[in-house]
């Protein structure tokens, strides 16, 4: 942000027609250790001339060889506020939180919801994305994995995320270890944990739900620390969260322009975790009076049932599921997913 950050943080704007979208949107690439590409955003083969020349006029610029190049999105409208929402528990050892965030398409922002996900390797941590308005537009820095938990626009995410830093746990040799203070987790599955409430206190934080950083949003510069942890090897997201993303592009549902800020699905235990997908979605028909109360407590007690048979089975195959156990759960899961469409669509509604 501005002459306060790295010379290596440079962010690239590639500037499209507007083609009647609601915004002017700029898309780009990230690019890591000079040059060599990252997976990220489809580019239009329109714009690879301009995309060369822009790169050419990079490599002249003396930036030391440690750095790395962000180039991301920008646009011109703000994003929504952060939707307040439950954090599932941790669902396997290991596994670390990387809070929800408002992503952008062409119709405009929609919900990525929070996700607990395995590290590309033990020792990293992950570092949350987030938008930064300066110049007149609001530009993405995507986020990335790292051996420190780097600037990240001084967002207050929640769950071990208040802005600096991040004290829901930390790595005890080859193994997380979960402070159960900020953090929700299965202790059944997770055994690595402790409790420290001095955390909270020490960084407070005043929780406006501001989803960007600059004028009008939080007013946070990088710590020296975090000025130096720029200059670490950074490794882009994992296959899974690429794929959590664009699994949420492709819902309508997340738009915030359908949803008014309040996604039905805000969090997930996991990547293509259902039985917490499930439980937002009835959460939601709760909120939004689309679920009557016998509706409500059916469609509860199936999803009760279900996690029994989940956690019964895990007990007699030392913690897994075979794959036949596996088939029964995704029959099952289908059916009240159609239960759950059916029940929110029909005539019947939550008394007012």
């Amino acid at each position: 942000m501005g002459s306060t950050q790295p010379l290596g943080a440079i962010l690239l704007f590639l500037r499209l027609r507007a083609d009647q979208r609601p915004a002017k949107a700029m898309i780009s690439r990230r690019f890591a250790d000079w040059g060599k590409p990252v997976e990220g955003l489809s580019m239009r083969k329109a714009l690879l001339p301009a995309i060369f020349v822009a790169l050419v006029a990079l490599f002249l610029l003396p930036v030391p060889s440690s750095a790395q190049i962000a180039v991301g999105i920008s646009v011109h409208v703000g994003p929504p506020v952060l939707p307040v929402y439950t954090q599932p528990p941790c669902p396997e050892e290991g596994y670390i939180w990387t809070p929800g965030y408002w992503a952008w398409r062409d119709e405009g922002y929609f919900w990525v919801p929070g996700v607990w996900v395995a590290p590309p390797r033990v020792g990293l941590l992950w570092t949350p994305g987030y938008w930064g308005f300066v110049g007149g537009a609001y530009a993405w820095h995507a986020g990335y994995w790292g051996p420190h938990v780097g600037f990240y626009g001084g967002i207050n995410y929640g769950f071990g995320y208040g802005g600096v830093g991040f004290v829901g746990g930390h790595w005890g040799g080859d193994h997380f270890v979960y402070n159960t203070a900020v953090v929700n987790v299965n202790t059944t599955v997770v055994h690595n944990v402790y409790v420290d409430k001095t955390v909270i206190n020490n960084t407070t934080v005043v929780n406006n739900h501001y989803a960007f950083n600059g004028e009008g949003g939080v007013a946070a510069r990088p710590t020296a620390n975090e000025m130096s942890y720029e200059h670490e090897r950074h490794i882009q997201p994992t296959a899974n969260q690429l794929s959590h993303e664009q699994t949420a592009r492709a819902d309508r549902n997340q738009l915030a322009s359908v949803n008014h800020g309040r996604p039905a699905t805000a969090s997930m235990d996991k990547v293509d975790g259902r039985r917490y997908n499930q439980q937002a979605r009835i959460a939601q028909g709760v909120h939004s009076g689309q679920l009557a109360p016998g509706e409500t407590a059916h469609l509860e007690h199936q999803q009760q049932n279900i996690n029994q048979q989940v956690r019964a089975d895990r007990q007699a195959n030392g913690g897994k599921l075979t794959t036949a156990e596996k088939k029964q759960v995704n029959h099952e899961q289908n059916n009240a997913s159609r239960q759950i469409y059916k029940d929110k669509h029909n005539d019947k509604t939550a008394p007012k």
